[in-house]
Formats: C-alpha cells, structure tokens, sequence
C-alpha cells in the first residue's frame, strides 16, 4: 500500500500538517516541492541538450580545420584549368613588335641640329676675309668665344659651359672696435708664453703685511681686458679669497707689460682674460 502513496499529493501533506500549525512556513514549502523538483528537472534537460549541441558543432568544426588548406587550392587551380582549358580555343601567339625609341643625347645640346649643304669650290675661287686689328675691336664676340645666348652646336664647349661653378667669395663680417670677445680666433699672448707671465707676476708680487700676519693664504682669480693694442685694460675679481689679497692681485694685474693683441677675422680686438693669482707663505 505504501507504494500507491504519492506523497507529493495534496491530500498526503493534509494528513501528515493535519492538527499542525500550517502557518508557520514548512506547510507551504512542502505544498511547492512538487513544483521546484519539476523545474529543477526541465532545466537540468535543457543544459544537457545545449551541450550535445555544442559537442557536436565543435566535432564539425575540427575535421574542417584538419583538411590540408593546399590540397583545396590546388583542387581548385586543377578544376580551373581544365575548365580555362575547354572553354577557350587553341589561338596562335601573336608577336609583339615593338617601336624602337631613339637613343637619347648624352647632354642637352643648346641649339637644334641643322642640315649644313657642303659645296665644293675650287682652291682658286676661294676668297679669304682677313680682318684688320680695328674691325677684330669693333667686333662684339672676341675669337675663340662662344656667344651662349645664341646657343652653340659644340658638344665639348657645352659641357665646359655646365661645369663652370660659380664661387662667391664671403666677406667677414665687420668688427665692432669697442667690443670685448671672449672667445677669439686667436688669444692674446704674454711674451715668452704661459709660463713667463707666471713668472713676472711672481717676482713682482708683494705680500701684504696684514694677511701675512693673520696667517692668510689663497688664490684669487682675477679676470681683465687685453685692449686690440695689448695693454690691460679693465680688470675685475672674479674669485675672492681677501680683501688685501684682492688689491694686491689686481695691482700686479695693472702692471703688466703689453701682450700680443688677440685677432678676430684677422683683426686685433678687445678680448677678455682670466689670470689666476696664488698667494702662499713659506714655510707654512
């Protein structure tokens, strides 16, 4: 008997909620369980039928991308052949001739090509024009020139003609007498060199008495003008090291002998100088 109950039936829920609290929410989730188990079925048969589906299109898929692409195409050239091959008659070939183009000229020739009739005349009858020195000078075209604006029929005269350059010379710039450079052509030289203008400026260098005392020692560096005449013109401290030291430094600065003026276009010109000045006390 237990076999004949259907216990998704309403009247099985009835009796087994019967003298229960039907409202407390198990009554009507037993009520649709018959629902939920009829749904869950018919989806569960929809998955399964879109994947057979997809199994099967990528089953088809595959066995068309393992056929060999040339074998296709070579196929189809075979079938297009002998198709072109039926279809169109045997025609014999037909030979091109083609227009030979006349040869170009290796340079531009400045006239145009004339026919020139030679008679021939007896060494008798020739006449020859000499011209007097006062007719050669009234002429407008000396002897051996080539007048281009008419043009010419020598090709050698031609190509002489195209490879003239013309060079313009550049003229240099104009110099400004009252500029100061500081980069030239040519730097100013001391007289001897380098290695005289440090020499000259240690002999002639005075310690100062104050900074010898207070035990002050240094370099300073000192920059002036080598005037386009080579005497020092202005000076200036760029490096600092003591007051007294500074005067002392450009006070030899002033003093030295003239230089080889520094050039510019191959002109003498104001040009800036930069001198270091080492002040060191024996023995120390």
């Amino acid at each position: 008997m237990a076999k004949d109950v259907d216990l998704s039936s309403s009247e099985w829920i009835d009796l087994v909620f019967e003298g229960k609290n039907k409202d407390f929410g198990a009554y009507e989730l037993r009520k649709a369980s018959a629902k939920r188990h009829n749904r869950a079925m018919i989806v569960i048969l929809i998955v399964l039928l879109i994947v057979a589906i997809i199994a099967l299109l990528a089953n088809t898929v595959l066995q068309k991308a393992e056929e060999r692409p040339e074998d296709q195409i070579e196929q189809a050239m075979i079938d297009y052949s002998a198709d072109e091959q039926e279809d169109e008659p045997d025609e014999p070939e037909q030979q091109r001739v083609e227009e030979q183009q006349p040869e170009a000229l290796p340079e531009e020739i400045l006239n145009t090509v004339k026919a020139t009739e030679l008679q021939i005349t007896k060494d008798e009858e020739v006449v020859e024009e000499i011209k007097s020195q006062d007719e050669l000078k009234e002429t407008d075209t000396a002897v051996g020139t080539t007048d281009f604006d008419k043009g010419t029929d020598d090709l050698n005269v031609v190509r002489e003609h195209k490879e003239e350059v013309i060079v313009e010379e550049k003229k240099p710039e104009p110099v400004d007498d009252n500029q100061v450079f500081t980069v030239v052509e040519q730097k100013p030289q001391f007289p001897g060199g380098d290695a005289a203008l440090l020499k000259w400026v240690g002999d002639h260098l005075r310690y100062p008495a104050m900074a010898q005392e207070n035990n002050i020692q240094g370099r300073v560096v000192v920059q002036f003008v080598v005037t386009k005449t080579g005497k020092v013109g202005e000076v200036k401290v760029i490096r600092s090291k003591d007051p007294d030291l500074d005067k002392e430094a450009v006070r030899v600065v002033k003093s030295l002998p003239d230089f080889v003026p520094g050039k510019m276009n191959g002109h003498a010109v104001n040009v800036w100088y930069t001198l270091p000045v080492t002040f060191k006390l024996q023995g120390v």
